[in-house]
């Protein structure tokens, strides 16, 4: 346990000095935990990691590689432009809630996707910083995201694990959800406003675009098109369907990958290959903590901290799940309360009262947001900002991501101790 706590601390040390490259130190840590610590053995590693995840991004990439070839991205960021008229109040708000009500039907990973290349294209468009609006949507996807069964993986951990319904997720968590979006967005465009400033002359510029000009292979749109708007409402039925969500994205990519007239090896090469191996590094990772029960151990001690009493109970497991989250990552870090929160119920007597698992996923949804690691849509974002040579800083993030941690996390707090404990 020691010497895989040891190694990933150093390794987060690292990512957060920004002096090596992310994906390199994560490898390399990768590789020291299945060489020096005890019975993590290089199967455990491969099992460890979230294939499912892994899938969905490559599967994504290719898709959003191949139809932005077609300029149709271009033609959405400049319609977004105009329908704003590059008021940046209007464009924040606008993107930001795009972002969250896909990430809350959709889900957020496969949301910033999508939109992250649609907003580079408008920042460039009206001339703006695009890193505010890529931080504000990364933050926007992780709150719309906890609305729903489907919104953020660990809700999608929480309902396996319980059978709680999709109905029940919303009633629960999309009225703090919606609460907490708006707090949350108007604070970081207070934020940012002096960096997202646009000239009139920007703003004229873009009002006087022919957006329908920018699709520049209406043929390749043909073929490619009806490929990406199929496999976004499979999204959506995704769970009906009984259909994995990287399934859904490698069918979409393969299908695509057939009709487009671009070569096969240049849609291969624009998968963001730093962002994927960097995952498969932090779920090897966090599987070391895992197996040597490291993760275990954090968990456990919130059930010392709160010695039984309901309303303790409650609220550590919110703070809890946001530590958690934003040191590791917020789908191991749910995975291990799982049991944890099963004991808590059981012990105090209480295995239908379901404001624990309600608990949990504002703890470990709201968590995503501290750190450019703590969720799935932060490092993809991240991938793609590098890829557009606009890095996003592990600590420059962190600067924003935890004080809105800490902001959600508070109003969390508020609606637990409202709805489950004072008017339970």
């Amino acid at each position: 346990m020691a010497v895989a706590l040891a190694i990933f601390l150093i390794v987060l040390a690292v990512i957060a000095s920004e002096r090596v490259h992310r994906t390199k130190i994560a490898l390399l840590g990768a590789a020291l935990v299945v060489l020096f610590v005890g019975g993590y053995s290089q199967e455990k590693a491969i099992d460890s990691v979230d294939f499912n995840t892994i899938g969905l991004l490559a599967g994504m990439m290719i898709l959003v590689y191949l139809t932005q070839q077609t300029g149709v991205y271009d033609y959405m960021a400049i319609r977004a432009g105009q329908l704003s008229k590059g008021r940046p109040l209007a464009v924040v708000l606008s993107l930001a809630g795009t972002t969250a009500l896909l990430s809350a039907f959709l889900d957020n990973l496969t949301t910033i996707l999508l939109v992250v290349p649609i907003t580079f294209l408008l920042a460039d468009t009206l001339d703006l910083d695009p890193i505010p609006l890529i931080v504000i949507e990364i933050i926007a996807s992780n709150i719309g995201g906890t609305a729903t069964l489907i919104g953020d993986p660990p809700n999608i951990i929480i309902a396996g694990a319980t059978g709680l319904s999709f109905n029940s997720f919303i009633v629960n968590l999309a009225p703090i959800v919606v609460v907490t979006f708006f707090v949350v967005i108007g604070l970081l465009y207070l934020w940012y406003r002096s960096r997202l400033q646009v000239e009139e002359a920007n703003r004229r510029y873009v009002m006087e675009l022919d957006a329908v000009n920018s699709i520049s292979d209406r043929d390749e749109l043909r073929r490619t098109g009806p490929v990406l708007v199929v496999t976004v409402l499979a999204f959506f039925a995704h769970q009906a369907l009984h259909i994995e969500p990287a399934t859904v994205a490698l069918t979409g990519a393969a299908v695509a990958l057939m009709v487009t007239t671009i070569d096969l090896e240049q849609a291969l090469s624009r998968i963001e290959w730093p962002t994927l191996f960097f995952f498969v590094a932090l779920f090897v990772m966090v599987g070391a903590l895992e197996e040597t029960g490291a993760i275990g151990e954090v968990a456990d001690g919130v059930k010392s901290l709160t010695g039984g009493e309901r309303t303790a109970e409650l609220l550590g497991i919110v703070w809890i799940g946001a530590l958690g989250s934003a040191v590791v990552d917020n789908i191991p870090f749910t995975t291990a309360m799982i049991p944890v929160v099963e004991e808590l119920q059981r012990a105090a007597g209480a295995e239908s009262d379901d404001a624990y698992w309600w608990a949990l996923s504002l703890g470990a949804c709201f968590g995503g947001n501290a750190t450019i690691i703590a969720a799935a849509a932060n490092v993809a974002a991240a991938g793609l900002a590098d890829r557009a040579g606009r890095p996003i800083g592990f600590v420059a993030f962190m600067k924003v991501g935890v004080p809105v941690t800490v902001v959600s996390i508070m109003l969390a707090t508020g609606y637990v101790l409202l709805r489950y404990v004072l008017l339970n």
